[in-house]
């Protein structure tokens, strides 16, 4: 009866948190600066299923106060599809003072196979608490670290001719995406990190951009980062992001 009473208890604080922080992304975007520039179009995916991370391991220790794992000291930068599932620099609430290197695809541990991981490259903030791939881990949340992610601008009805965007910090500077992690051990006994990234309803100008899903990445501010590592987010989550047409 404790157990029970004890699980529903920390559901209910869990969709508690959910619920405030997805009131405070609402007004995410709504203010928002941008600077517009066209390029040619080369690859499509949809959704935050692409992101990039140009910042040296240097540069990623300064912006976000923390440390490199010797195992992880080498980061790979650039343009990371999710379907490829690339190892990718991320802060977890576990140890928030280090930045380590976990695959994206997010693993349940009681997965058979890792095939899951092209549905769960993202979760949804508003059903999060009641997917089994996700409900009971979301106190192992995470931060992402990019300095831009990619979306998709279908310029017709049907999504024939697509724009690809690339939205970034205006200083383009690193910045964290809302994420949760975790661990699965392999039928072979191997033991992998992954994570996913968390989303929400597109505003503002994001809707004009990814206008097919309407979705977009949960997008935190420097002053958000260690509250939503810790359970504690609270506020405007607005950041002074520039799309680029690309």
């Amino acid at each position: 009866m404790n157990s029970a009473r004890e699980l529903s208890n920390q559901k209910s604080r869990a969709s508690l948190e959910l619920a405030q922080l997805t009131d405070s992304v609402m007004e995410l975007l709504l203010k928002t600066k941008l600077r517009v520039h066209l390029k040619p179009v080369h690859q499509l995916y949809n959704m935050c299923f692409s992101t990039q991370q140009s910042a040296d391991a240097k540069k990623l220790i300064k912006r976000f106060n923390a440390t490199i794992k010797e195992k992880d000291s080498e980061l790979v930068t650039g343009l990371f599809n999710g379907f490829e599932h690339p190892k990718t620099p991320i802060i977890t609430a576990q140890e928030p003072d280090n930045i380590q290197c976990y695959e994206w695809g997010l693993i349940p541990s009681w997965a058979k196979e890792s095939s899951i991981q092209n549905s769960t490259l993202n979760a949804r903030i508003e059903t999060i608490h009641e997917k089994p791939s996700f409900s009971g881990i979301l106190h192992q949340k995470c931060l992402v670290l990019v300095d831009g992610f990619y979306e998709w601008q279908w310029m017709d009805a049907k999504g024939k001719e697509k724009q690809k965007y690339l939205i970034t910090l205006e200083n383009k500077e690193p910045f964290a995406l809302a994420g949760l992690w975790t661990e699965w051990k392999s039928p072979n006994g191997e033991f992998l990190k992954t994570y996913t990234i968390i989303t929400t309803e597109a505003k503002g100008i994001m809707r004009e951009i990814h206008n097919s899903k309407l979705r977009m990445p949960v997008i935190l501010t420097e002053g958000n980062e260690r509250p939503w590592l810790m359970g504690q987010t609270k506020g405007d989550l607005n950041l002074g992001l520039v799309t680029e047409r690309v």
